[in-house]
């Protein structure tokens, strides 16, 4: 079979992404969308955009999430209307290969006092410095993460299940001698990481540590989703691919937009559940939040997107750097609504405590009481 063109292979991309997230998209409407952006030429997105709509036909009543869908894929940079009371905007920013032009050097704040809705844009840079303590981490990753049953399965030699097909088959073989019969069992295979990083002003001294110890989990783990939480939304797990350290970390700098801004966890995590291909990879996942948890404003969103989390996840968990004091109990009315909605809540304000919970994954979680 001969392969697409890489231009048709991403229109047909669009086509699948759609059917993921429950639009009704024949094969006919895919080959007339495809045939409409080589009529138009294209000579622009617009060109690409008016076929994806006159072919695909949306229904009327899902347009706004078509157009996120398309935003997406296209551009990776889709603008998501969360639920809220004060209707803003959430920016969501997909790493995919392109590395944007450099601005002029952000003006110095006190980021560390900052922690509220407003957006500020500003550049950050990293210093990648070797530590041994991530190495180590990353050796004792893989076998340490918790796992799921696959639907694939494997020849054992005992403890399976018979696999008649097979078995029949060496019965023939053999001339109606019945053999050791075979047996397979369903295979173990790591369960998906997603870990969310809140990258807003009141985090800012923990920033470079989250993105390292984020970098050594990508390099180390199966299948993990990395992404930046501020005022925007932004997936940076092809950047922290790269393999030296330094490159990832200058990539994500450059990718990331809204470095030590204000905080928006709810309507961000809201926009990630709004994007299909995002919120998938939530489903039977370990989900980390480094976050201080403090939001600004109403906490009724961030308590309906921690809720939603929590029911597609395996286990949630709130790394925050307030618990490193012993004596830390949930004060704040956002952290009060989440707790239920949480299986740990755990010290994040060093390497090693945020280590010692993931390598813990796959061991039983402490029931949370909100006091």
């Amino acid at each position: 079979m001969t392969a697409l063109p890489p231009a048709a292979a991403n229109l047909l991309g669009f086509a699948r992404l759609l059917r993921a997230g429950g639009f009704i998209v024949a094969p006919e409407q895919v080959v007339t969308f495809m045939q409409g952006v080589t009529l138009l030429g294209p000579r622009s997105m617009k060109d690409i955009h008016g076929a994806a709509r006159a072919a695909l036909a949306p229904p009327p009543d899902r347009m706004d999430e078509f157009e996120a869908l398309f935003r997406s894929w296209f551009w990776g940079d889709a603008m998501v209307v969360a639920d809220g009371e004060d209707d803003e905007e959430t920016r969501i920013r997909d790493d995919s290969g392109i590395v944007r032009e450099k601005r002029e050097p952000p003006r110095k704040e006190r980021g560390g006092e900052l922690s509220s809705r407003r957006e500020q844009l500003g550049d950050r840079v990293f210093v990648a410095d070797d530590d041994a303590r991530l190495e180590h981490f990353g050796r004792r990753l893989r076998p340490a993460l918790p796992t799921r049953r696959s639907f694939r399965s494997n020849r054992a030699v005992s403890r399976g299940r018979l696999d008649l097909r097979r078995s029949l088959r060496a019965i023939v073989g053999a001339d109606g001698d019945i053999p050791r019969p075979d047996l397979r069992r369903r295979a173990e295979v790591a369960r998906k990481l997603l870990l969310l990083i809140d990258i807003s002003g009141s985090m800012k001294r923990h920033t470079s540590d989250y993105l390292k110890l984020a970098h050594a989990i990508v390099q180390n783990a199966p299948r993990v989703e990395v992404f930046t939480l501020g005022t925007r939304l932004t997936r940076i797990t092809p950047s922290l691919k790269l393999r030296d350290r330094s490159r990832a970390m200058a990539r994500a700098a450059e990718v990331v937009e809204d470095w030590d801004g204000g905080t928006r966890i709810g309507p961000t995590l809201l926009a990630l559940l709004a994007i299909p291909r995002f919120a998938a990879f939530a489903r039977g996942a370990a989900v980390a939040i480094l976050s201080d948890g403090l939001e600004r404003g109403s906490h009724a969103e961030m308590e309906a997107a921690i809720r939603r989390l929590s029911a597609r996840a395996f286990r949630t968990l709130l790394l925050t750097p307030l618990a490193a004091d012993p004596r830390f109990q949930p004060q704040t009315a956002a952290l009060k609504a989440v707790l239920p909605y949480l299986d740990d809540l755990v010290d994040g304000s060093s390497i090693e405590s945020i280590t010692t919970s993931i390598l813990s994954l796959s061991r039983p979680a402490v029931d949370l009481k909100v006091p």
